[in-house]
């Protein structure tokens, strides 16, 4: 595998409330092994399939940090994206920093307030295996202004978009070199309570949705949206013992 392109999901993890159930319910869930790094990175984990990185896990930072999965997209240079960052309108939350030898990492919020982050390789790459069972297979952008989503992202990642539609209903392609990289999903209707905020969704590829949303629950998971069949396939959406939101996605074959 080379490293992505510069605006291209690289790596995700998770920021949670109990590391250790969520290891166990994971590395069941999706047939991952975990890897546990020393003191110098307070405990990361890091998730394996097939012997490749895959996702990562590690403590909140503090009691206000709810549990929730981070997307990442690759760098050239984690400070001039800040820089761009800044400009387009959004914030930075943490500011461009070393991971020691493994690479540089920044986290921001959007203007309408979804946090995403960044990740420029060092030894560490990211993720080395895609669109596989277990694996991630895409990354959405939920958000109530998707026009103002375009705008900023298209600065920060030079991206371009294509209006389309998702079983029925408005879908924004995201691209980059003609490429699909994300997607991005208007939260309006009744499905979007108000208080839900605009946020990244992470897709886990899966052999059978109805088998794998099943056997979630069996492992203390809560299902949020029932197995539905869509465009690109059958997706369900649900939520880790700790409330760590994603969602899972059998693609068409």
């Amino acid at each position: 595998m080379t490293v992505p392109s510069p605006g291209v999901p690289n790596w995700i993890d998770l920021a949670t409330a109990d590391l250790a159930d969520a290891t166990r319910f994971y590395t069941a869930v999706f047939g991952w092994t975990a890897e546990v790094s020393g003191d110098d990175f307070g405990g990361y984990t890091t998730f394996q399939l097939n012997g490749l990185p895959v996702a990562g896990a590690g403590p909140l930072f503090g009691e206000a940090q709810p549990t929730a999965w981070s997307t990442y997209f690759a760098a050239d240079d984690a400070d001039v994206v800040a820089a761009r960052v800044e400009a387009a309108g959004g914030k930075v939350l943490v500011a461009p920093f070393d991971v020691v030898d493994q690479g540089r990492m920044a986290a921001f919020l959007d203007p309408a307030g979804a946090p995403f982050s960044v990740w420029e390789a060092g030894i560490m790459r990211g993720a080395e295996i895609f669109n596989v069972p277990g694996a991630l297979t895409w990354n959405e952008l939920n958000t109530r202004d998707a026009e103002g989503a375009k705008a900023f992202y298209g600065v920060v990642f030079d991206w371009d978009y294509q209006d389309t539609h998702v079983s029925g209903l408005p879908y924004v392609m995201c691209e980059l070199n003609r490429q699909p990289v994300a997607g991005m999903q208007l939260m309006v209707g009744s499905g979007w309570p108000d208080d839900l905020p605009p946020h990244w969704l992470i897709y886990f590829a899966v052999g059978d949705c109805d088998v794998a949303a099943e056997h979630a629950q069996r492992l203390g998971g809560r299902l949020v949206h029932p197995p539905t069949s869509i465009t690109a396939g059958r997706y369900a959406l649900l939520e880790d013992p700790q409330g760590g939101r994603f969602a899972i996605l059998a693609g068409n074959r």
